[in-house]
């Protein structure tokens, strides 16, 4: 078959449902009826001779050629759209682009700071959008353009194929109490919290984290949860005006104990280190803009070493 008788946009509609696994969504992506992109796909379908996608649960699944031709589709429409849609050079000084990233509430509270400073003196009309995303949509926003990266603890995003990563920084979890806790009296310094410890305390919990409620339901201390809340950044207040203790990353914990009023145990848990990284979408890798941003963020942050400060 000659390449003169495929039609772009069919190529569009492939990439689309290869990307979203599903009809329905790839219409909807592409501004799209469900029966034209149905269409499209029947069409592609004849020309090629292969079914491409077959029916599985909660959309559809590609075939073995499917699988093989998605790569080079997606590499050749990422050329096209930065080709026509970018200059070969990003210019951020002079830039009013507007950058759309991934964060929860504890990683703006970590990382926004120093990045809107830095974006001050080197990008000053460039705009940045904050926002957590369900995790199992993450790497689909990537690919999509929806988000430009995202930065994080994201094990769900680092498995598949369209994202790439790089490490931030590596962390682990702590316990956060308030000066004078009951149960600091009863510890050496520098003494790791065994699970016999662990039981003594009450917890509060914060439900958008959930790798902290997974680790404390291996423990099987969930039960322990007295309160559940919304926001990482509330749950500091809470336990300096209780006995209630905290599961958090010690490099954010270190930063309440600095200004005062807290204390921290280093816990004996499972899964206790994780690896902060930065993500993005290979589909948009030599974009002039994300290029920067991904050197700056890097830059700002990659230097933070191999342990928590």
């Amino acid at each position: 078959m000659h390449i003169n008788a495929i039609d772009l946009n069919l190529l569009r509609v492939f990439d689309a449902i290869y990307s979203t696994r599903n009809v329905s969504r790839a219409a909807e992506r592409l501004g799209l009826t469900q029966p034209a992109a149905s269409q499209g796909l029947t069409r592609l379908r004849l020309l090629l001779g292969d079914a491409l996608f077959v029916r599985a649960p909660g959309g559809v699944a590609p075939t073995p050629r499917a699988e093989r031709l998605a790569v080079a589709v997606q590499q050749a429409l990422a050329t096209l759209e930065q080709a026509l849609g970018e200059a070969s050079q990003f210019d951020p000084a002079a830039s009013g682009k507007t950058f759309r990233m991934h964060l929860s509430d504890i990683g703006e509270a970590r990382f926004l700071p120093p990045l809107m400073a830095d974006l001050h003196q080197r990008a000053p009309g460039v705009r940045l959008e904050s926002s957590p995303w369900p995790h199992e949509q993450i790497a689909e926003a990537l690919d999509s353009g929806a988000i430009d990266f995202a930065l994080g603890y994201l094990p769900s995003v680092a498995n598949t194929q369209n994202t790439q990563r790089a490490q931030v920084l590596q962390d682990r979890y702590s316990i956060l109490l308030r000066a004078g806790h009951p149960l600091l009296a009863r510890q050496q310094p520098g003494q790791t919290l065994a699970l016999a410890d662990l039981r003594q305390l009450d917890f509060v919990a914060v439900r958008s984290h959930a790798q902290t409620l997974r680790i404390l339901q291996l423990l099987k201390l969930d039960g322990q949860v007295r309160l559940t809340a919304a926001h990482f950044l509330a749950l500091p207040s809470i336990v300096r005006e209780s006995d209630l203790a905290v599961l958090m990353p010690l490099n954010i914990a270190r930063g309440f104990v600095a200004a005062g009023g807290y204390a921290i145990a280093e816990p004996d848990l499972p899964a206790r280190d994780f690896t902060v990284s930065l993500h993005w979408s290979r589909r948009f890798e030599t974009d002039p803009s994300n290029v920067w941003l991904r050197q700056r963020l890097l830059a700002l942050f990659a230097d933070m070493g191999e342990n928590p400060v």
